[in-house]
């Protein structure tokens, strides 16, 4: 295997004319983005505008219309799904933080987006109750990483082959989107270091709840799965039924 770019100087000239080459996001969300990344030490969890532009495409590509959003934030995210899938579309974010719920809540209104529904709790808890009368077509998966395993088994669960349109979460074909599967490399190598943990029990939670979530998308006879090394590690899964 070879180095796609041969200096950190030559992979900023790719990323920015990669950036120039690509369907723009609204001037609305990247202003966003930018006051986010301006104003909060945890902007980091923010996913990149270009991986959002993935988002974008993705979602017109396969006719998205309904997203479910796990890990909403301060609503970055949910944005994009939002202008993804038009006014006649739906987003349900889910959200921890009664705090970074209210930010995001606020941060829709004062742009007239009126097709997001928050959900505030622990998506582990809130997920499996969702009822919706039409299933999802893609979901996104961006907030406690040790629960991965989890929110993948809950949304299997509730999207049983065979079940009618309103007993399953997501439709047959649906796709979810992982990220930060590789966790900056940790995942694969759990040697590495890194200033970014708390604690090296933090760090093994997180790096062990991935793995799980990594074999099981890898064995699991309803998914087929294609693991994108780019960012912080972006797994594109398809529900086959």
């Amino acid at each position: 295997m070879s180095a796609l770019h041969a200096s950190a100087e030559l992979e900023a000239k790719v990323f920015e004319y990669s950036e120039r080459s690509s369907l723009t996001l609204p001037d609305h969300i990247t202003r966003y983005h930018a006051a986010v990344e301006a104003r909060r030490p945890d902007a980091l969890m923010l996913s990149s505008n270009l991986q959002s532009r993935l988002h974008l495409f993705l979602a017109r590509a396969l006719g998205v219309k309904r997203v479910l959003d796990v890990g909403l934030f301060v609503g970055y995210s949910a944005m994009v799904w939002s202008h993804a899938v038009g006014p006649d579309g739906l987003v349900t974010g889910l959200e921890i933080s009664p705090d970074l719920a209210r930010e995001a809540a606020a941060v829709f209104a004062a742009h007239a987006i009126n097709n997001i529904d928050v959900v505030v709790g622990d998506a582990s808890e809130t997920l499996p109750k969702l009822r919706p009368a039409t299933p999802y077509d893609a979901v996104f998966i961006d907030a406690d990483k040790p629960a991965y395993p989890t929110y993948l088994a809950q949304l299997l669960a509730r999207s049983r082959p065979g079940a009618a349109p309103g007993q399953r979460l997501l439709r047959p074909g649906a796709l979810i989107i992982a990220d930060n599967v590789l966790r900056w490399g940790h995942v694969p190598d759990p040697t590495l270091t890194t200033s970014y943990w708390t604690s090296e029990e933090a760090k093994r939670g997180e790096i062990d709840g991935l793995r799980r979530f990594n074999d099981m998308c890898a064995a699991h006879p309803r998914l087929e799965v294609m693991m994108l090394p780019i960012w912080d590690g972006v797994s594109l899964i398809r529900l086959v039924d």
